[in-house]
């Protein structure tokens, strides 16, 4: 297996943990994974007032700083114009709304209880 398709299991199986979190705290996960030309939206999830746009960003520990450090203007720039987008073909009255999941795995998909920290209106 590549290193890239190694990161690609990886990425999707801390998705998968950020989702199941939601799923248990009242979350509807609407899309996974969201592509447009614009960029990609890894979850977008919805509750009584919030859609909300979550970047999730998985790492084996914050040695080389946090997750979240990650989630930079331009990175943020993208996720705006594929949220715009994502609303444009889906229209909804709730407060939209950008959060960032910082997964921390030190054994990779074999970590039995990742460390989530969840930042709610992230930028």
């Amino acid at each position: 297996m590549s290193g890239g398709e190694q990161a690609r299991i990886l990425g999707q199986w801390g998705e998968e943990q950020v989702a199941k979190r939601l799923r248990r705290e009242g979350w509807t996960i609407v899309a996974r994974n969201f592509r447009c030309r614009m960029g990609e939206l890894d979850i977008v999830a919805k509750n009584d007032q919030f859609l909300t746009f979550v970047e999730v960003k998985l790492r084996k520990n914050d040695q080389f700083g946090s997750a979240c450090e990650a989630v930079t203007p331009s990175k943020r720039r993208k996720l705006r114009a594929a949220a715009q987008f994502y609303l444009m073909s889906h229209p909804t009255k709730l407060q939209p709304r950008f959060d960032v999941a910082e997964v921390y795995a030190p054994l990779g998909v074999r970590t039995e209880k990742p460390d989530i920290y969840y930042i709610e209106n992230a930028f």
